[in-house]
């Protein structure tokens, strides 16, 4: 069979895309090479004709969730911080972890793994940049630090508990607590 001159390039970002859902949903360690070319229609030796490892493949993929993370929330944040915490700190977010922030799901991964990434630093500059005007309480300092880990803290903790209203009460209470500076007139 003869495939067009861009189909290795499109089957390699189909496997980045299936990755990334599964890693922010699953983690890493929670997601196995063979179950994820398998559902792709593809062969698990197949996988090293696109990466080297899946250590590469991690990176490719979180470079991916953080692009699309980003572009989902620039848009709002010009407009307004309140609607990346609102955002953030929604029922929707918490229950949609293959398609939200990788940090909640792959922050402690990456660093008991001992690998920690570039690409998760440059996400948590251009966030903590973001909100570096919030308000958590009188003078916190390095306020957009605060804020973001703030918000992937509380996001983290309504994903483990099993109580719903109490997962929602997380929720509702940090997004309370973080207040946005108000626009200088």
């Amino acid at each position: 069979m003869r495939y067009s001159s861009n189909h290795k390039a499109e089957t390699r970002q189909r496997i980045i895309g299936e990755a990334s859902r599964r890693f922010r949903k699953d983690g890493i360690e929670g997601t196995g090479l063979v179950p994820l070319m398998k559902a792709l229609g593809l062969t698990h030796g197949g996988f090293y004709a696109h990466f080297e490892s899946k250590d590469a493949l991690v990176q490719a993929s979180l470079e991916a969730a953080v692009q699309q993370t980003l572009e989902r929330w620039l848009p709002s944040a010009d407009a307004a911080p309140r609607a990346v915490i609102d955002h953030y700190l929604s029922a929707e977010h918490r229950d949609e972890p293959g398609e939200g922030c990788p940090l909640p799901t792959l922050a402690a991964e990456l660093g008991l793994r001992g690998q920690p990434s570039a690409t998760a630093d440059a996400m948590v500059a251009r966030m903590t940049a973001l909100l570096a005007e919030c308000r958590l309480a009188p003078a916190a300092g390095d306020e957009g630090i605060v804020a973001l880990a703030a918000m992937v803290g509380a996001l983290t903790l309504a994903r483990a508990v099993s109580d719903r209203t109490a997962s929602d009460a997380i929720l509702t209470a940090v997004r309370g607590a973080m207040q946005p500076a108000e626009p200088e007139a």
